[in-house]
């Protein structure tokens, strides 16, 4: 069941590539790094976990940053 959950993490990433939105593909991202900090819990894997939790939070806070910007004119 452990090694599902590290393949549908897998698929929810590569799948984030495909996503035609920024904002769209920072969302699937930060879903896919959850996803892989679970797994990364179930495994006793630090380094996994440590990895995802910073790209979770690198695509949450573009994606905040990205959202209050106010459109550049032209």
């Amino acid at each position: 069941m452990i090694e599902y959950l590290g393949w549908a993490a897998t698929a929810v990433f590569v799948a984030s590539y495909l996503c035609a939105r920024s904002e769209t593909l920072k969302r699937v991202q930060m879903a896919g790094a959850l996803m892989w900090v679970a797994y990364g819990l179930l495994i006793g894997a630090t380094p996994v976990v440590a990895a995802n939790l910073l790209v979770f939070g690198a695509a949450g806070w573009t994606l905040t940053r990205r959202s209050g910007e106010e459109p550049t004119p032209g």
